[in-house]
């Protein structure tokens, strides 16, 4: 017997990685899934891309729960599939109102959420758990930071620095010593993350506000990405992929990778929070080859289109997971590589948008 169709809300169809998820969920091999975008940028490329479109308030803005319930009173879907971080809190505190409504979601606890949305909340719990984090420090002031990063090393080796609370790699920068200042003028790109601790405590003394943040071990190592399926802390699903070239915190060149010792600590981290649905972690290898967490995002991540490519389509399976329907757990394809590239996306002269 056929499957029904589906209709979703996919949040945040402006995300870089929204066009390979919107892929992912029409090339599902069962049934049509209708697809209704939200975003709060009117012109969100993945507007062209879908069968509709709704202008929202943001993730963090008090409005964006009622603004999400009157969209759902609308639309009448069968589930709400959530991109962007920020909105995750919220959807989670209110999951009851949106089941109330027929509306299915599958995400993770709120209390978990609250730990694996703060890097230092994530870190501190992990390192009571005996999963690999990072040496860190805790800081509040420009003076912690000073010291926190003397402490592990600088100038002699570099540092990191990143908010405890932020998106994507808003806010991170490599600490390195100045002494070859000149030649990375010119050898590296404007976007470089790379600093030195003058230049930091410049930009952060000139700043009212000091936000909880982190100085951290630097990690030399190969990065990985892990996609996962969870079903209330039991990872069903776990796909490493090796980063081997990022452009602003995205990945632009990945490929499958079966790591055991990444995806035993992948599973660890999930029974750890009990996290629930599509999930992803950000791993990097110390100097002496151990895997350490860098952090969580428990939603759809990115470039999870290279895991469909490698015959595992989390997207769809995770809206299944979502729709309560008996999942068929395909065999990863490893050591698919993916290459991304840049594509357009064009407004009428009334503003609608339209793809080739």
């Amino acid at each position: 017997m056929p499957l029904r169709d589906l209709k979703v809300v996919l949040t945040a169809c402006g995300a870089p990685g929204a066009p390979g998820i919107i892929k992912s969920l029409r090339k599902n091999g069962e049934r049509f899934v209708s697809i209704v975008g939200t975003d709060m940028n009117p012109e969100a490329v993945g507007f062209a891309l879908v069968e509709g479109h709704r202008v929202v308030p943001s993730g963090s803005d008090p409005r964006f729960i009622d603004a999400m319930v009157r969209l759902c009173e609308e639309e009448r879907p069968d589930a709400i599939i959530p991109l962007a971080t920020y909105e995750l809190g919220h959807l989670s505190e209110n999951l009851q109102r949106f089941s109330s409504m027929n509306v299915r979601m599958a995400i993770s606890p709120f209390d978990s959420l609250e730990i694996a949305n703060n890097k230092a909340r994530l870190y501190e719990f992990f390192s009571r758990e005996k999963v690999p984090v990072p040496e860190f420090t805790v800081v509040k002031d420009v003076a912690a930071l000073e010291n926190a990063a003397i402490r592990l090393g600088y100038p002699n080796k570099p540092v990191c620095f990143k908010p405890a609370v932020s998106k994507g790699s808003r806010g991170f920068r490599v600490v390195i010593d100045d002494s070859n200042r000149s030649s990375r003028f010119f050898e590296t790109k404007p976007d470089s993350t790379e600093t030195d601790l003058d230049g930091l405590v410049s930009v952060l003394s000139a700043n009212r506000e000091f936000p909880e943040s982190l100085v951290m071990e630097y990690l030399p190592g190969k990065e990985y990405s892990v996609d996962l399926l969870a079903d209330r802390g039991d990872t069903l699903i776990c796909i490493p992929r090796f980063r081997k070239e990022t452009k602003q915190g995205i990945s632009f060149r990945a490929v499958t990778e079966k790591n055991e010792k990444i995806i035993e600590a992948s599973r660890k981290i999930v029974k750890g929070l009990s996290l629930h649905g599509n999930i992803g972690i950000q791993m990097r290898e110390s100097v002496d080859g151990v895997p350490k967490l860098l952090e969580i995002n428990p939603r759809l991540q990115g470039s999870v289109v290279l895991c469909t490519a490698a015959g595992v389509n989390l997207p769809y399976l995770g809206l299944k997971l979502a729709m309560g329907e008996k999942l068929t757990l395909p065999e990863v394809r490893w050591g698919v590589g993916m290459s991304r590239h840049w594509e357009e996306v064009f407004y009428d002269e009334s503003g609608r948008p339209y793809s080739l």
